[in-house]
């Protein structure tokens, strides 16, 4: 979605201009978030094999298109194409074990009978997904950071809004395009770019999030517990 402004992605090895990227304005962080309630509904309604099926299609994507990504996190991140490539090969591992995950999410039977009167009872637990999840991802691994939060909540069955970090957000747009060839709902993911003190901000305080998710500096971390009131967090 064009917007006013725009983020310039910068190689840092030779400060060449890649492209740039629209910075989401609060309209546009609005709809994302709009949107993703409505992945949230189209992923609790997926049955667990189909969101398996959706991340291990994915992973084998991705596996394909390995020179792909190897060039977006040379290109953006400055890596060295060893160190790019093998993070593509995890990038794929990440997404499989996701899948299969995807499986074994499940309740837990448990016997009543610690409490007098309750010998011939069980009681029960089942998981059900969040919601809408955001994740603030950071540039030094722009796949796999980003496959560490979104991977694990779409097999839950859960929409992402994914904000990635402002020096690397091209291979998470073309991790996006990768799982909607696998036959992601179209809003279960919703990718914006834009400056963590104002996007991720956003997001952080948005009653609709239930989860954040973050991985960055620990002054960053607790201002996101500070700011995110009763939602979910991991630092």
């Amino acid at each position: 979605m064009a917007t006013e402004r725009a983020l310039p992605v910068i190689n840092p090895y030779d400060e060449s201009v890649i492209c740039d990227v629209p910075i989401a304005t609060e309209p546009v962080i609005d709809a994302a978030i709009a949107a993703a309630e409505a992945g949230a509904v189209d992923m609790r309604r997926l049955p667990a094999h189909t969101r398996s099926g959706i991340l291990a299609k994915a992973a084998t994507l991705l596996e394909q298109r390995t020179d792909e990504f190897t060039e977006s996190i040379i290109a953006e991140a400055g890596k060295p194409r060893k160190y790019a490539s093998a993070e593509a090969s995890r990038g794929v591992e990440t997404l499989r074990f996701a899948a299969a995950e995807a499986l074994r999410i499940h309740g837990e039977t448990v016997p009543m009978d610690a409490a007098r009167g309750s010998e011939n009872r069980r009681g029960f637990f089942i998981r059900v997904p969040l919601g809408v999840i955001a994740a603030i991802t950071p540039f030094n691994f722009p796949l796999n950071l980003v496959l560490h939060k979104v991977a694990p909540a779409l097999a839950a069955g859960n929409s992402v809004v994914l904000k990635p970090a402002t020096k690397t957000p091209l291979t998470a747009l073309l991790l996006g395009k990768t799982l909607l060839d696998a036959g992601l709902p179209p809003k279960a993911l919703n990718i914006i770019a834009g400056e963590g003190g104002t996007v991720g901000g956003a997001l952080v305080r948005d009653s609709r999030i239930r989860m954040v998710t973050f991985t960055g500096s620990p002054p960053v971390g607790e201002a996101i517990k500070r700011d995110s009131g009763l939602k979910r967090v991991t630092l």
